[in-house]
């Protein structure tokens, strides 16, 4: 049976979104997710995600990188937040879970705020910082952040002594006039993406820890537009954290 999608994107971070509550597609077909995400051969985005019911929760997100693993992934979940809405399961509140746990959202003035998880963790290193939100990312600062190859310099490093097999996301941060800049090599995808929520949110926190800004809202600007992040610093590391953007239906189509 062909299978409807609908075509989402957050600050140029695009998804395959797919009502997956009759349970049409099946979880286990990686090889269908790595296909449809392909840019030549399929629909084409940097992640595919299932909204499923939830037996306590307005739904489950399930979500894959482009070539079929799973990871938290933080404007795929404002996306989804924006999904259900469009489908009529929430209005301007969600309680949803993902694979990092349960997850509270609202939207307002066309921005979905994604409350993200506690953090506590913060590995500070000589030449960069390493947080984990949900997903890993690994932080440096850089100056000349428009001359980086990000795909070849971040695919160095994700495969890295330092990380092993499993690897990690790579930022690079530039400081602007009241803001951040970032450029991001995911992990999952093998390449530079226009924007990565779980990394922006690791950027402001890293920004933050390090005393690069002293604000509790801290903008920062990915290759695909500007995302926000707001928190509040604790005894032991950051809560309350949010994930602030747009998340925007591009189209909708059958597959095949």
């Amino acid at each position: 049976m062909p299978i409807p999608f609908y075509k989402y994107q957050g600050t140029g971070n695009d998804f395959i979104m797919i009502d997956n509550r009759d349970k049409l597609f099946s979880k286990n077909d990686t090889k269908l997710v790595q296909q449809l995400c392909n840019r030549k051969f399929g629909i084409g985005a940097d992640g595919l995600i299932l909204l499923e019911n939830h037996n306590d929760l307005d739904f489950t997100m399930v979500y894959y990188n482009a070539d079929g693993t799973s990871s938290m992934c933080g404007n795929g979940g404002r996306c989804v937040v924006a999904f259900a809405n469009q489908l009529g399961i929430i209005e301007d509140k969600a309680h949803f879970e993902a694979i990092d746990g349960a997850h509270e959202a609202h939207i307002r003035d066309g921005q979905v705020h994604l409350k993200m998880n506690d953090v506590e963790k913060i590995l500070e290193k000589d030449t960069y910082i390493f947080i984990d939100t949900g997903s890993p990312h690994h932080i440096e600062f850089r100056d000349n952040l428009s001359e980086i190859n990000v795909k070849a310099e971040g695919s160095t490093i994700r495969y890295s002594s330092l990380y092993g097999q499993k690897g990690s996301n790579i930022n690079f941060v530039s400081a602007q006039d009241t803001a951040f800049a970032v450029r991001t090599y995911e992990r999952g995808v093998e390449d530079e993406t226009l924007s990565c929520g779980t990394g922006v949110t690791a950027v402001a926190l890293a920004m933050h820890h390090l005393g690069k800004t002293d604000k509790n809202t801290v903008k920062i600007n990915a290759v695909g537009g500007e995302l926000n992040v707001s928190f509040k610093k604790t005894a032991t590391g950051y809560t309350d954290i949010h994930l602030i953007g747009p998340a925007n239906f591009v189209f909708e189509g059958l597959w095949p």
